[in-house]
């Protein structure tokens, strides 16, 4: 039984070591010639104005999680819906359909959480 993932464990291997051994051939023979220049930020051509390292508001960081949160937990409404007539046929309609719905209310619940808390507000 565990023979079936020989050939995968030796990709993953393979895979591993070819990831370390490229980033270190970089590292030996990558251009080593440090500037100041070359260390501050850029800014499409213009003077950089302040540090390169700002602080960003949490908003940013909620908002992008928000939509990645909400974005995959959609993404289980197509196979949902494309076995769905299977489902019917197979007298699981009811369920299937039972399911989803409490799916659907916790998706509501955490987006009626996140408006009412105004992590949807941008300003």
């Amino acid at each position: 039984m565990l023979s079936n993932y020989i050939p995968l464990a030796i990709l993953i291997i393979l895979a591993v070591l070819m990831a370390f051994f490229v980033v270190l051939l970089g590292h030996l023979f990558g251009p080593k010639r440090p500037s100041e220049r070359k260390g501050n930020t850029y800014e499409s051509g213009m003077k950089p104005i302040g540090p390169g390292t700002r602080r960003l508001p949490v908003r940013f960081y909620l908002t992008a999680v928000l939509f990645i949160l909400f974005d995959i937990e959609i993404v289980f409404f197509l196979p949902w819906a494309v076995v769905l007539r299977e489902f019917v046929n197979l007298n699981m309609g009811a369920f299937a359909l039972i399911e989803m719905g409490i799916f659907i209310l916790i998706l509501l619940v955490g987006y009626v959480y996140a408006w009412k808390k105004g992590a949807l507000e941008w300003e």
